[in-house]
């Protein structure tokens, strides 16, 4: 057994590289339709995609369209910290090319069966395997329009979380209770989807079992956990070489 600690950042980049060696992105990459919906976790995601294709020119910066800060700070949409001209729009990659500048709203009257949409969570249920969508927006946001997709063309909807994201609530039970007419503040969209964490990703590229174990840290470990892996000797060594390879991920 190894046991591995990861840092917030370093499981996005680790989930990021798994997503872009996955059989159906890379099946869809070479013909249909990609959505990466704007989120900080997708901006990795998007990283490494565009990386697989050589494609340059995109940063992940201003790649999201609503972020919780600390409570000193603000909570921001569109993709903007100051200016919303900065937000680059989702990336949309069609037969291997990148539509620059075009979004899920441009996009989801086309998508059919084989095209794939990847769109990040605020919230996880491990049990369950069930991830969930905090809502701000009055039309229920990028959710809504992806599920059109969805739910009407069977389009597939893989959500990319971080063990951060994880609730020991009964998710079902939670957007009840937030979505509540009496209640304030923001609701909740309980999303039927692929739920890909580190756990999925680390499986995926090394064949290896992985279990959370412990949580916390301090000195820029906050938010970290450690992860048992199990497997072949060279499972488990794929796996500490691959933590090895995310380890230092820069905080984003």
């Amino acid at each position: 057994m190894k046991q591995l600690t990861f840092t917030p950042s370093a499981g996005k980049r680790l989930i990021a590289k798994a997503l872009a060696a996955n059989p159906q992105v890379l099946s869809t990459l070479k013909k249909g339709t990609l959505a990466i919906i704007a989120g900080t976790t997708n901006g990795y995601v998007a990283e490494e995609i565009l990386k697989h294709l050589d494609i340059k020119g995109f940063s992940k910066t201003h790649f999201f369209r609503g972020i919780t800060l600390p409570p000193s700070g603000t909570v921001t949409t569109e993709g903007r910290l100051e200016d919303e001209s900065k937000f680059p729009g989702d990336v949309i990659i069609t037969d291997g090319v990148w539509q620059k500048g075009k979004t899920i709203g441009d996009v989801v009257d086309s998508l059919k069966e084989g095209d794939v949409i990847l769109k990040g969570a605020n919230a996880l249920d491990m049990k369950r395997k069930q991830a969930a969508v905090l809502i701000g927006h009055p039309k229920a946001g990028t959710i809504a329009l992806a599920m059109q997709a969805v739910a009407g063309r069977r389009v597939k909807l893989i959500i990319p979380v971080g063990l951060e994201k994880r609730v020991n609530t009964d998710l079902h039970a939670l957007t009840e209770k937030l979505n509540a007419p009496e209640a304030d503040g923001y609701r909740m969209f309980l999303v039927p989807s692929q739920v890909f964490t580190e756990i999925e990703a680390i499986k995926q590229l090394t064949g290896a079992t992985a279990e959370l174990i412990a949580s916390g840290g301090v000195c820029g470990a906050e938010g970290s956990y450690l992860l048992a892996v199990t497997g072949t000797k060279t499972q488990e060594k794929d796996a500490e070489r691959l933590w090895a390879s995310v380890a230092s991920e820069p905080l984003f």
